[in-house]
């Protein structure tokens, strides 16, 4: 006699389960396409059911990609998307909840959201599509623009310095902070399931192109003739390399990273930095390469886990806190809860 098995009878989930029979709705080369394209193609692989994942969003162009998706979700305020998945993840902390915001949704408004959801450490996924504007809006600088970005808001440009996303994420305790890109498919589908596969609060960074607004800002680092000189692809265990015929080094002098030219420098890979994505202190500075010179020197961009560390999620404490009260003094009825153990009387 055959055994059969739930997943037997479960039928086998593909990219089109999640499509949704919604139009979507962004400008022609908008970069959120490709993410749409990712999430949905990663998303079967987790083997978690339709019903048991809820996508948050705020407002923006990103946004809207809660519509998109053939799963629970709720399109809710700007800035607020961080608050209400940590209510719905402390509910049910068995739901796979999934955040998705702009730059501007998830680091202005929402900035305070942001560091207590990295610090709390809910057991979710934050995926922030940052192209460094404000898009729905049409064209003002944002928090991550570049200094002297000149937008709609900012003719003469921009005196302020921008976030960092990845530093930010680092100083406010986040547990996973990764970096990817629209135009790198498979790199970003490979931090997907990094994130996915994290305990705790994944930060997923995910360079977009904005065609109309914004257009080229991130080809640097995607585009043949400067993909290998611009942009540096993190792995943990190997050594930071990069440059055309991947000639180039990072090694650490004293506590100030350089670059070398390995063959130039007699140097083997062993002798150069190795990235360790559980070590805090070279993440931060892996971060600062970011918008950093060391000793005039610019760095290139890194893509890839930066960090990640084991620590309890907030869903799961909370959970056992509320189990070993119970367990001691018996589950309170619901106006006792209301009424409380302090009263005053007003004379």
């Amino acid at each position: 006699m055959t055994n059969i098995t739930e997943q037997d009878i479960t039928p086998k989930l593909t990219a089109k389960d999640f499509a949704s029979n919604q139009e979507v709705k962004w400008c022609p080369g908008c970069g959120d396409y490709s993410i749409l394209k990712q999430v949905q193609t990663v998303f079967p692989e987790f083997g978690v059911p339709k019903e048991d994942i809820v996508f948050i969003s705020g407002i923006g162009c990103a946004a809207r990609f809660t519509y998109y998706m053939d799963t629970y979700g709720m399109h809710s305020i700007h800035g607020r998307a961080a608050a209400i998945a940590s209510g719905v993840k402390a509910m049910n902390p068995n739901l796979s909840v999934w955040l998705v915001s702009g730059d501007g949704d998830a680091l202005s408004i929402g900035g305070n959201h942001f560091i207590h959801l990295m610090r709390k450490n809910f057991d979710v996924n934050y995926l922030v599509f940052n192209n460094q504007i404000y898009g729905l809006t049409k064209g003002q600088y944002s928090p991550t623009s570049e200094k002297g970005k000149v937008a709609k808001s900012t003719p003469y440009g921009s005196i302020e310095e921008p976030f960092n996303p990845s530093e930010l994420a680092l100083g406010a305790k986040s547990t996973f902070v990764a970096r990817s890109l629209d135009r790198d498919p498979k790199h970003m589908q490979m931090v997907l399931r990094r994130a996915n596969a994290h305990k705790g609060t994944s930060f997923v960074e995910i360079y977009q192109n904005c065609p109309v607004f914004n257009d080229a800002a991130f080809f640097a680092f995607s585009e043949k003739d400067t993909k290998a000189e611009q942009a540096l692809f993190l792995e943990h265990g190997q050594p930071l390399i990069f440059g055309n015929g991947g000639e180039k080094g990072i090694k650490f002098d004293g506590l100030t990273p350089v670059i070398v030219n390995i063959q130039e420098s007699g140097l083997s890979h062993s002798d150069l930095w190795i990235h360790d994505e559980k070590d805090k202190t070279k993440a931060n500075i892996v971060a600062r390469f970011f918008d950093s010179s060391f000793n005039g020197v610019s760095f290139p961009r890194p893509f890839g886990v930066i960090y990640t560390e084991d620590r309890p999620t907030y869903d799961e404490s909370m959970t056992e806190q509320i189990e070993a009260i119970t367990a001691k003094r018996g589950r309170p009825s619901l106006d006792k809860i209301l009424a409380g153990d302090k009263t005053w009387t007003i004379l």
